[in-house]
């Protein structure tokens, strides 16, 4: 991977002012590997800026922050398709009844639930994290999130042609366990020298909610879509947190 690919991944994942090119989603499906490299730099943005508020704001109010933070450098994508999927989910009916409602531009209840949940619950777990730590887990977590994405390319299958496709293809294709591969030593190679093993069991906690996500996806709609991506990042980046706290409260 050289700079222009690199490039169109920060272009696609994140809202900064990147120029991407014409081969931006091409190049991101084929780099989809690397997600977990944009998130520890997403990581690192929100880590460093929630260190500097935890000089003079309590954690409760930088959990908020960070969480904003989070949520603006990803453009809130991410966040669309876990109301959507909330939609999708709590609808009764066929699985094209339920791709219907995550493709209406209204939200409904069961979006509007699930996004307050995981927003307010994200912030709240953000703000039990010690400033100390701070920078590390939002990295590592961040990483966590990304890399679920591409463990749901790898073992989803899609509901319809459409931008995910081509994700799903690459990581699909003849080299798709290498890119697969390649992304969890990615993810670890990031986590282990950051948190030692509990870096490690919080990568895993987020391959373990893309799993259940898949499933989930697979029994409601078939196959996967491009909401079910972005709900999945955000409910692997809640569970990574919950974990990370969970494994910090055991060993301390």
């Amino acid at each position: 991977m050289v700079i222009r690919e690199f490039k169109n991944l920060l272009s696609f994942l994140t809202v900064l002012p990147v120029k991407m090119d014409n081969n931006m989603l091409s190049d991101c499906a084929r780099y989809m590997f690397a997600f977990p490299l944009i998130g520890a730099f997403i990581g690192l943005i929100a880590g460093v800026f929630g260190w500097a508020m935890y000089q003079v704001l309590p954690g409760i109010v930088v959990g908020g922050l960070i969480t904003a933070v989070l949520l603006w450098l990803t453009g809130l994508h991410h966040t669309d398709g876990l109301l959507d999927f909330g939609d999708g989910v709590m609808v009764h009916g066929t699985p094209e009844r339920k791709i219907e409602v995550m493709h209406d531009q209204l939200t409904g209840a069961g979006g509007l639930a699930l996004g307050i949940l995981t927003m307010l619950i994200t912030a709240l777990t953000v703000g039990q994290i010690e400033s100390s730590i701070i920078i590390p887990a939002i990295i590592v977590v961040e990483v966590s999130a990304k890399f679920s994405m591409v463990v749901m390319a790898r073992m989803g299958k899609a509901t319809h042609p459409g931008m995910n496709t081509s994700f799903l293809s690459f990581m699909h294709g003849t080299h798709g366990t290498a890119r697969l591969i390649g992304g969890l030593l990615i993810s670890l190679a990031i986590a282990l020298p950051l948190l030692c093993w509990t870096g490690v069991i919080v990568i895993f906690a987020g391959v373990l909610t893309s799993l259940v996500m898949t499933f989930i996806a697979h029994r409601n709609f078939n196959g996967v879509t491009g909401d079910v991506f972005g709900a999945t990042n955000e409910l692997a980046r809640l569970v990574s947190l919950i974990v990370l706290l969970a494994v910090i409260s055991i060993w301390v």
